[in-house]
This record gives structure tokens, C-alpha cells and sequence, in this order.
């Protein structure tokens, strides 16, 4: 049997190898789960205190090596300086955030119908959760779904992308080397041998990435029976109203565009103008985005990701679309594409109706709000709208009649809350949501307990 080598490199410097192990292959996925299966009785008899202090542990040793994993994520994401020091702060929030679940409340007492006796249900760890995470924000993603499973007493077996195997493997490290046992938090380099070993081994699946793969994944645990959340593309919208403010709208939607070189499931990806709204914010828009530089928007994750990005601009303007801003590669080592807005894309060109996870987005004019909410709606993958508007009838109007799911009133739509639901509608996701309590109720089952006199003196 071939022996396959994972590989992740520095997207900013396409000499730099930043690691390469083994594939580990579908067997060694196998054993590892069922290693985590032995370790999970353990983790969960430690019970809430010896889990909390566990994970609290974690997030002071992420606090105390940020600088050394933020200049990992980018070496190996690209993920530009400010941005990656951000997601190790946030990476040692959650863990923290999460150190305080396993002394939450794990069900009700309710009183019986009739009589004596005892009712209450109780929620219960499954026993292996299963993560399948992208490479875009390596440490948070999987401290997301690893923080919540560990603290209701799961273990954990992680099988990241390739391209961040590095920061996958430091962040398990850290655990262990806080005392976390090793089975309890387990990651796997590998592709997609391993991945589909993963789901078809554990009890619990995560996963987020592409929709493509994401609707296998679901496909193969939802046959076993098992519980799957997956969180997939977004084609996200600004909408941008008449009397908003053109120039907060426009640093906003640029920021959401171009941020880590759109690189974001909850990026910008189309721009919706309305009305009078259109020119001014074209312009602003335009403007915004030649501003942007490296230390915001950064290199993409690699050669095939730029080749998509530009060879979808090329086929857009042949077809009839103008650049407005950007549409080029610099000139420079790295996999750099322009932040690039578009206008007069064609409905059916793939721009107008996929993701493709670059900085670039469509502007289109909507004569009113009503269009405008019909355009942001037109798509499968519903996962974040932002919309811009001094006006509250009408921020409250879009809410309500958004597909979104998440909205965000004159703010990029880039942005989440680790303690509040994260997730999309439609196409974007299936299962349950992530972050937050939610959390919580995905990684368990809940079980009905009757207790009953049992007759003696």
C-alpha cells in the first residue's frame, strides 16, 4: 500500500514546507477511536470539576504561547498578523467559555402524572465525537467543536485539513502537555481515507468545509444512525440601503470582502445596492478596496485556489462582466490574488450563484428593499447577511424576512460570537447548530429517567 505524505505549505512563500507526516490511513483511524472510546468512561467518571479545571488548563496554555501560534497560522494559513493574533485570543476564550459548561445544569426534575415517584431527564455524552475541520481558522474551528464535546465528557478525535496539519497537531499538544490524556484529544493527518474512516467510526460527527463533501458526510452518518452537524458555503450579501451611511458601509463591506482574502465562510461575497444607494456606494466601495493591503488581506491558501479565482474573473468578463476594482494577481512570490468587485456578472455565471472562497465579490443594484431581500434570498447557501440602513423599520424589516442565518445590521458580515448559535440556513448547514449552548446539546442525547417507589418498608 502507497504510502501518503500530507503536506502544508506557506501559502505567502510557496518554498516553505511547514510540515509533512504520513497519512495515517482508515485503519489507525479505527484504533484511535476505539482507544477514545476506552479513555471516554474515564474522562467522564473525572466528572465536572476535574473536566472544567482540564479545559480552563488549555486556554492558559494557549494564552501563554500566542505568539508562537499566531506565527504558525501565518506560516501556515497566510492568515494575516492582526487576524491570526485574533484567533489565538478567541481560541483561549472558548476553552475558557467552555471550562464553566460542565457545571451547567443536565436536565429537569418534572413531577409525575399521579402519585410518588421521580421524573427527570438527563443529558448524556455519546461517547466519540468525530471533527472534520477546515483549514481557514485552524485553531478555532477546532477548539469549537473539541472545547463543548470534552466538556459534556466526550473524547475527541480530530482529523483536520491538510493544510493545517501543523496547527492541529501544536493545539493537541498543548492539551496533552496540560495534563488532558492523550486518547481524550486525538488528531489524525490525513485526507479523505481518513476522513470517511472518521465518520463511519465514530459516535458524533462535526464537520465543516465544502458542500460537496459536506453532503457526503451527512449521507454516511445519518446511514449509521449517527448525529451529524455540517456547516457548508455561504454566498453571503451586503445590503445596502439608500440612507445608510456610504462610507461605514463601504470600510465594512470591503473588510468582509478582502479580509484574509475572503477566505471566510461568512465573507461578502455579493453586494446588494438599492436605489440611490448604488453610485455612492460604487465608488466607496472602489475606493475601500484599493486601500486594502497585505497586512489585511493576505495570500490565499494555494496555486489551485488562485487559479479558480482568476480563471472565474477571466469567464466572467468574457461573458459580459467589468472589473470595477482589482482582478489581477501582483507580481510577487505567494498565492495573491487582487480584492476584486465585479458588476454585470451574468445570473448564470458560477460568480453570481457559488461560493468560491477568494476576494471577490458581484455588486447588483435592487430598485427597493423588496428586491433587494429577494436577490440576498436567491441562493442555497444562506449563511450571513449584513445589511446597512440608519433606518430600524427597515433593519427590522430584513431581519424578519432574511433566509440568513445570521444577520447583521451595519456590521461586515464576517464575523461571529462563540457564545451565541452559529450556523446557516438552506444549503449552508444540517444538524444542529455550533457555539454556545447549543453546543452543548448537539455533543449529548437526552434520556428519560422514571423512578418509581419500589414497594419496600
Amino acid at each position: 500500500m502507497a504510502v501518503v505524505i500530507i503536506s502544508s505549505y506557506n501559502p505567502a512563500d510557496p518554498s516553505d514546507l511547514v510540515i509533512a507526516v504520513e497519512g495515517l490511513g482508515a485503519e489507525a483511524v479505527r484504533e484511535s477511536v476505539a482507544r477514545a472510546r476506552t479513555a471516554q468512561r474515564d474522562w467522564l467518571a473525572a466528572g465536572a470539576g476535574a473536566r472544567s479545571a482540564a479545559l480552563g488548563r488549555i486556554a492558559d496554555a494557549v494564552d501563554a504561547h500566542a505568539d508562537e501560534l499566531a506565527a504558525l497560522i501565518v506560516r501556515e494559513v497566510g492568515k494575516p498578523l492582526a487576524e491570526a493574533r485574533g484567533e489565538v485570543a478567541r481560541t483561549a476564550a472558548i476553552w475558557r467559555y467552555y471550562a464553566q459548561a460542565p457545571y451547567a445544569p443536565g436536565g429537569e426534575v418534572h413531577e409525575t402524572a399521579g402519585g410518588p415517584g421521580l421524573l427527570l431527564t438527563r443529558r448524556r455524552p455519546y461517547g466519540v465525537a468525530g471533527l472534520i475541520t477546515p483549514w481557514n481558522f485552524p485553531l478555532a474551528i477546532p477548539t469549537w467543536k473539541a472545547a463543548p464535546a470534552l466538556a459534556v465528557g466526550n473524547t475527541v478525535v480530530l482529523k483536520p485539513a491538510p493544510e493545517a496539519t501543523a496547527c492541529a497537531l501544536r493545539l493537541a499538544e498543548l492539551a496533552v502537555q496540560t495534563g488532558l490524556p492523550a486518547e481524550a484529544f486525538a488528531v489524525l493527518p490525513g485526507g479523505a481515507e481518513e476522513g470517511e474512516a472518521l465518520v463511519a467510526s465514530a459516535d458524533v460527527v462535526s464537520f465543516t468545509g465544502s458542500t460537496g463533501v459536506g453532503r457526503a458526510v451527512v449521507r454516511a452518518a445519518t446511514g449509521r444512525g449517527v448525529p451529524v452537524q455540517a456547516e457548508l458555503g455561504g454566498l453571503n450579501a451586503a445590503l445596502v440601503l439608500p440612507d445608510a451611511d456610504v462610507e461605514l458601509a463601504a470600510a465594512h463591506i470591503a473588510a468582509a470582502i478582502a479580509g484574509y482574502a475572503g477566505q471566510k465562510c461568512t465573507a461578502t461575497s455579493r453586494v446588494i445596492a438599492v436605489g440611490a444607494a448604488y453610485e455612492p456606494l460604487r465608488e466607496a466601495l472602489v475606493k475601500a478596496l484599493a486601500a486594502v493591503d497585505d497586512a489585511v488581506c493576505g495570500p490565499v491558501i494555494n496555486a489551485a485556489a488562485r487559479d479558480r479565482l482568476t480563471g472565474a474573473v477571466a469567464t466572467a468578463v468574457a461573458a459580459g462582466a467589468r472589473v470595477l476594482a482589482g482582478g489581477g494577481v501582483p507580481e510577487r512570490p505567494g498565492w495573491y490574488v487582487e480584492p476584486t468587485l465585479l458588476a454585470d456578472v451574468p445570473a448564470e455565471h458560477p460568480l453570481a450563484s457559488e461560493e468560491f472562497f477568494g476576494p471577490i465579490a458581484v455588486l447588483h443594484a435592487a430598485a427597493d428593499l423588496d428586491q433587494a431581500i429577494a436577490l440576498a434570498n436567491d441562493t442555497p447557501h444562506s449563511l450571513a447577511t449584513s445589511v446597512h440602513t440608519r433606518g430600524l423599520d427597515a433593519a427590522l424589516a430584513a431581519a424578519d424576512r432574511l433566509d440568513a442565518g445570521m444577520i447583521r445590521v451595519n456590521a461586515p458580515s464576517s464575523g461571529v460570537d462563540f457564545h451565541l448559535p452559529f450556523g446557516g440556513a438552506k444549503g449552508a448547514s444540517h444538524g444542529e447548530r455550533e457555539q454556545g449552548r447549543a453546543a452543548l446539546e448537539f455533543y449529548t442525547a437526552s434520556r428519560t429517567i422514571s423512578v418509581l417507589p419500589g414497594g419496600g418498608a
